[in-house]
């Protein structure tokens, strides 16, 4: 008899991660998968919070586990599940990150114009699929909600979907902040479905209060933290300053060739040419930080300025205010730093302001509905243990200014 051998991935949420079939792990061992150890899952955020240098890699293997713990559920309440379907959800919530680029949303529209991370995942996917000849066909109909059984799509893609779930419990382990720190077990154990819809049995109902709650605090809390916003803001203000330096050849040869091709040219590529996705796919956080090294010593004041900040956390200050600052608050900010080494239109790069938003749940998106003992099934916000959703329906701003500590001149 022919003992099958399964390989385990040992990780520190959730233990032993198995891999199922021959397709998942020759995907896993995909270069393109790979490139995920090199992309932090937090950005710059270990600036703040030591601990946060997980990646995408970590974070895609544990989504993926939790759907093989969904599908283990659902099948236990009688949901029909195949096995390629099994293989297929596994697929689409692994690669669901594919599409990110160094640092992770730090950097997401400054090197392809007006593109998301989830719409460059999808072409990384599709490509993957012609490797595989169509073996991911399945798998890629999930993530883009094409296939029949749409809650397939609702657990990759959703109000309460794995992404979530294995990013708020991941970042709250390596960051420290037990806000995030949900009841993962307990929500999947939740799960129904009901006319091909993703349901949560009332009983749950506090789970999910406690889901939403820890992604409206981790937001404000460590992913909207001021200081990496800080941190994150400032190198796309120096990367944008390498764009503008473009022609200068020191510039050029202290980088590397897929760095080189998006930042020569005049602005990011708004297409999915073969050559922008070929770079794209070689570009990892290794490339960003090793050009500012060298930019530190960089004869343009503004930009060695700029990257010293970051490789040496000399990070500018940043205000926060729940209205948004006026042109004179920039401009004094301005005034206050003018020397003959920066003038005006330099100090943009400097002083500048801006605003981030945070709502943790949606009522007139697709809700979060609960499936009641009467077997009715009631939209989350409508429940009546949930008066106080406003806090977490309401999109909350907040408003930032940005400007050096000490006079730039020094």
């Amino acid at each position: 008899m022919k003992i099958k051998k399964v390989t385990l991935l040992n990780d520190p949420i959730y233990g032993f991660i198995p891999i199922e079939t021959p397709l998942i792990q020759k995907v896993i061992a995909h270069p393109i998968f790979q490139r995920l150890r090199r992309i932090s899952q937090m950005g710059l955020s270990n600036l703040v919070y030591p601990g946060a240098h997980h990646n995408r890699f970590e974070h895609a293997l544990g989504a993926m586990c939790l759907m093989q713990k969904t599908i283990g559920v659902l099948r236990k309440k009688e949901i029909a599940i195949s096995p390629e379907e099994a293989e297929a959800m596994q697929l689409a919530i692994l690669l669901h990150d594919l599409g990110h680029g160094p640092f992770s949303h730090a950097m997401e529209h400054f090197l392809l114009a007006n593109k998301s991370h989830e719409q460059l995942s999808l072409v990384l996917m599709e490509q993957l699929n012609v490797a595989f000849d169509g073996q991911l066909t399945l798998a890629i109909s999930i993530f883009k909600n094409q296939y029949t059984r749409k809650f397939m799509h609702q657990l990759i893609c959703g109000q309460v979907d794995l992404d979530r779930m294995d990013y708020l419990k991941r970042d709250s382990f390596y960051t420290g902040a037990t806000e995030g720190n949900i009841n993962s077990e307990r929500i999947i154990a939740m799960m129904n479905v009901v006319d091909d819809q993703l349901v949560f049995e009332e009983k749950g109902c506090y789970s999910l209060e406690k889901f939403l709650m820890a992604r409206r605090l981790m937001y404000w809390q460590v992913y909207l933290h001021k200081t990496s916003l800080a941190a994150e803001l400032l190198l796309v203000k120096c990367l944008e300053r390498a764009r503008e330096l473009r022609k200068d050849a020191m510039m050029a040869q202290t980088i590397s060739k897929p760095l080189k091709y998006f930042l020569t040219l005049e602005s990011p590529p708004a297409s999915w040419e073969a050559v922008a996705i070929d770079y794209f796919i070689r570009l990892d956080d290794s490339d960003i930080l090793q050009a500012l090294k060298s930019w530190q010593y960089h004869s343009d004041l503004v930009l060695s300025r700029l990257a010293k900040s970051i490789i040496q956390r000399d990070l500018p200050k940043i205000k926060l205010s729940d209205q948004p600052f006026s042109d004179l608050d920039i401009d004094k900010q301005q005034q206050l730093l003018l020397s003959k080494a920066y003038d005006k239109k330099t100090l943009k790069a400097f002083v500048f302001s801006g605003s981030v938003s945070n709502q943790a749940y949606q009522t007139d998106d697709t809700p979060i509905l609960l499936l009641r003992k009467s077997q009715k099934l009631t939209p989350l916000h409508e429940h009546p243990a949930f008066g106080m959703i406003r806090n977490y329906s309401a999109r909350q701003h907040a408003y930032y200014l940005c400007f050096p500590k000490a006079d730039l001149s020094t």
